[in-house]
């Protein structure tokens, strides 16, 4: 028992606590992991006051319902969930002061599959290798179930305006479209498909059921290598796209293995594999390509953009603490 802070976890679903993924991972053979939509875990992150790599919870798919032991100042984000703190709702995007004893519940709608929940001082929670991200293949991670006790390091004043009750600040920060394209580069092999390579940019491919922090398949016409020969097993990035011999393509996520044998024809943007984790079942999306040069620019500009809200954030929340209501 303890007299700190804490979450009492109600009613979830599938819900893990993570954080931006265990850089020190891959060289020791461990997946990176961590959250799959990278840029609504920072955005969750920034708006809280927190700092990028801090633990917070990924919900995917069912929903999760909480009650904090004290005041709490938390931010939804990533699938387009509108969250309740006693049944009334609340602006996603957004900072939000809960007060003791409230509950709070996160929706998924259909949408999108994973919302990010950011708690100001973040959870206490055990980490390997200096991340807290879970890891299946070898039983690391701290799970979200019913009657969970989340331990928080600290709680946080209410940021409410005294005559309305709303939370005071804002940071402009909206949900993003539901994703339809996903940008790639070409892969590793994708010299070795000729015009076949043509093919995974003129028809939509559709989402199957096996998805998971693997990886996803999609279901569509899969390109074919005009050349023969074994693949050798060698490293593959998070975001690879394979050519499996079937008849699904396989896409790779945080979670996958460091090194695969299956022929990469191109590779997922670090923009498209943010999109990428809120696709669900059935959903049909289609491939564009870009370059290297276009998507680090894209990726540099997003980055820009949450360095700004952090900044802003930390700034307005030191100001009505001092200040007060």
């Amino acid at each position: 028992m303890t007299d700190g802070p804490v979450l009492h976890v109600g009613p979830a679903g599938s819900c893990v606590v993570t954080d931006l993924g265990r850089a020190a991972g891959p060289a020791r053979g461990l997946a990176v992991n961590g959250a799959l939509d990278q840029f609504a875990a920072r955005a969750a992150n920034a708006l809280a006051g927190n700092r990028a790599t801090d633990p917070l919870l990924e919900v995917t798919g069912f929903g999760l319902t909480f009650r904090p032991s004290h005041d709490v100042l938390i931010a939804v984000t990533g699938t387009p969930a509108v969250p309740t703190v006693d049944g009334k709702p609340q602006p996603p995007w957004s900072p939000l002061s809960v007060r003791a004893g409230q509950t709070v519940h996160v929706g998924i709608s259909e949408t999108g599959l994973r919302a990010y929940v950011a708690v100001h001082g973040s959870f206490d929670v055990p980490r390997l290798l200096g991340s807290c991200a879970p890891d299946s293949m070898i039983g690391f991670g701290t799970g979200v179930r019913p009657g969970s006790r989340l331990r928080l390091l600290r709680s946080h004043p209410p940021l409410v305006n005294s005559l309305f009750g709303a939370t005071v600040f804002h940071f402009g920060l909206s949900v993003p479209a539901p994703p339809s394209v996903l940008d790639v580069i070409d892969g590793p092999d994708a010299g070795e498909f000729g015009p076949e390579l043509d093919k995974l940019f003129e028809a939509p491919y559709t989402v199957t059921p096996r998805i998971d922090h693997v990886g996803l398949r999609l279901s569509g016409h899969v390109p074919r290598r005009s050349v023969t020969g074994e693949v050798l097993s060698r490293g593959v990035p998070v975001g690879a796209i394979e050519a499996p011999t079937g008849d699904e393509l396989l896409v790779l996520m945080r979670g996958r293995g460091i090194t695969a044998g299956y022929p990469v024809l191109a590779v997922l943007t670090s923009l498209a594999q943010d999109r990428a984790a809120q696709l669900r079942p059935g959903q049909r999306i289609r491939f564009r390509r870009t370059t290297v040069t276009a998507a680090t620019a894209a990726f540099l500009e997003q980055r820009r953009l949450l360095d700004r809200v952090a900044v802003r954030a930390r700034t307005a929340f030191a100001a009505h603490t001092t200040k007060g209501t």
